[in-house]
């Protein structure tokens, strides 16, 4: 549907999941990636955090070494229970006890998205809501060793097995909870055809 968007779309994310989102929407890009310190500021609300990280991975791009018809698009996915953030486990031990904390009860995955042009720049986030049924110990067990979810913030991918079974409720984007609000995104995108 876009084929014809007047921009070049460099998408900063090593993330297959967003890849496949945004080419679905039906946007060409291309996929570049720069390496940042993820490691949150001390104190901040987990909304903070997501748009403090996706910006400081703009902050690695120079808008001004790319042609002037480009946009740059960056993210950060957190969830976050009882407004503690939920990382990357580090070990099956560490998803165990987020998915624990997971069960049975509300959490939310919030994206921080930044977008910038040689004359323009967004930034938001976006937050959904997720309800989770309740997960046994043999669910939890099942589900990290077939699953692997270590690259996953909350220890869990919502387009997986746990995801099909064990998701009782969403409120607000689904496509926020995989990884990039798409919805936003795409309006957020047309807003730069309107100035250009």
């Amino acid at each position: 549907m876009y084929r014809n968007f007047p921009f070049n779309l460099v998408l900063a994310s090593a993330s297959p999941r967003r890849k496949e989102l945004l080419e679905q929407l039906g946007f060409l890009f291309n996929v570049e990636v720069k390496p940042v310190d993820e490691t949150p500021l001390p104190m901040q609300a987990p909304e903070e955090v997501a748009k403090q990280i996706a910006t400081q991975k703009m902050d690695a791009f120079s808008i001004n070494d790319y042609p002037a018809n480009t946009i740059i698009i960056t993210a950060d996915t957190v969830v976050a229970i009882d407004g503690l953030i939920l990382g990357k486990p580090l070990s099956h031990f560490d998803a165990t006890r987020m998915l624990k904390s997971l069960s049975g009860r509300e959490h939310e995955v919030i994206t921080g998205v930044c977008l910038k042009s040689t004359s323009k720049f967004i930034s938001f986030y976006e937050v959904t809501k997720v309800c989770f049924s309740e997960l046994s110990d043999a669910d939890i067990e099942f589900y990290i060793d077939e699953y692997q979810p270590f690259d996953k913030a909350g220890s869990y991918g919502i387009q997986e097995w746990i995801g099909l079974g064990f998701i009782s409720a969403i409120h607000g984007s689904y496509t926020n909870v995989v990884g990039l609000p798409t919805e936003s995104i795409r309006k957020a995108l047309l807003t730069f055809v309107e100035d250009f």
